[in-house]
């Protein structure tokens, strides 16, 4: 029987990025605050039986269509391997969420991969689905059932964040792509601020969110390599943002405004001012949320 399937895959920023420490094995453990958007790429899944796991890509995206190296098609094998399943899986991907800008496309689109999956062969959530999202990619679980929450360890340790109010946003993209692993390597000592403290993590829950929530430890790294984010990051405060802030690695930036309308406008503001990149007025969502939307292309 053949089997369909089709998802949205949210984007994330980081609403804070602290580092608190670094294992052994090179890693950097955080703290932070995960809040998925309202971008988001289209993962579509058709799923036949077949004597053999097989796995067949179609992105609109050139640049990630290698199957071999594509997060979604990894996802679709590792969930495969792990329970002994063979099936000949289809993804159709809609890119949408930039790559290299630190708002989780590819992670997102791997999780969503590896929830149809489960549906689709009746698993549950389990640790072992959550064992092979880490092994795809440190932000993939959080991604798995993406909803407001505070992630800490590498990406693993992930808590659910009581309701809390919607925050729109203008997120802008600069025409950089910004590979993680070279932030990490930038990153000072002295940049590392520890754990978030209570009164922070109490203050967003209340949509108190100002420049003292918005830390992102990696953000002077980032733009010693890339200066376009400070561009960036001055324009959105120029255009009425009440906090700004890098999101993840970078080199996307956002900035809180206190409602959809005063989000679009800036939004419009600040596209005409960057000439080029990406510029989206967003809201936060969740994956409940984005399952009630008509899918469309």
């Amino acid at each position: 029987m053949v089997k369909l399937v089709a998802e949205y895959a949210p984007a994330k920023i980081n609403l804070c990025l602290r580092i608190t420490g670094k294992r052994t094995d090179g890693y950097h453990e955080l703290d932070s605050i995960f809040l998925p958007i309202s971008w988001t790429d289209l993962v579509r899944l058709e799923v036949r039986p077949s004597r053999a796991a097989r796995v067949h890509l179609n992105c609109d995206d050139r640049a990630i269509s290698d199957p071999e190296s594509n997060l979604a098609s990894r996802a679709a094998a590792a969930f495969m391997r792990e329970h002994a399943i063979a099936a000949d899986v289809s993804i159709d991907l809609r890119k949408r969420i930039p790559m290299g800008a630190g708002l989780g496309g590819g992670s997102s689109d791997a999780g969503a991969v590896l929830r149809m999956m489960a549906e689709i062969f009746a698993i549950g959530p389990d640790a072992r689905l959550g064992e092979v999202a880490v092994k795809l990619g440190a932000d993939v679980p959080f991604f798995l059932d993406p909803r407001p929450a505070r992630v800490r360890g590498i990406g693993e340790k992930i808590e659910a964040l009581p309701s809390m109010p919607r925050v729109h946003l203008v997120v802008a993209v600069p025409d950089v792509a910004v590979p993680t692993a070279s932030i990490f390597r930038a990153l000072k000592r002295e940049h590392w601020s520890g754990p978030l403290p209570d009164s922070d993590r109490s203050a967003i829950l209340a949509g108190r969110i100002s420049a003292d929530q918005t830390v992102n430890d990696l953000e002077a790294a980032a733009i010693d390599l890339y200066p376009a984010i400070a561009g960036v990051k001055q324009v959105l405060e120029e255009e009425g943002a009440t906090a700004v802030a890098m999101s993840g690695s970078g080199g996307s930036v956002f900035g809180l405004y206190p409602d959809a309308a005063a989000a679009r406008e800036a939004a419009g503001r600040i596209r005409a001012r960057m000439g080029s990149g990406r510029v989206e007025a967003v809201f936060t969502t969740s994956h409940q949320e984005l399952r009630r939307t008509p899918l469309v292309d």
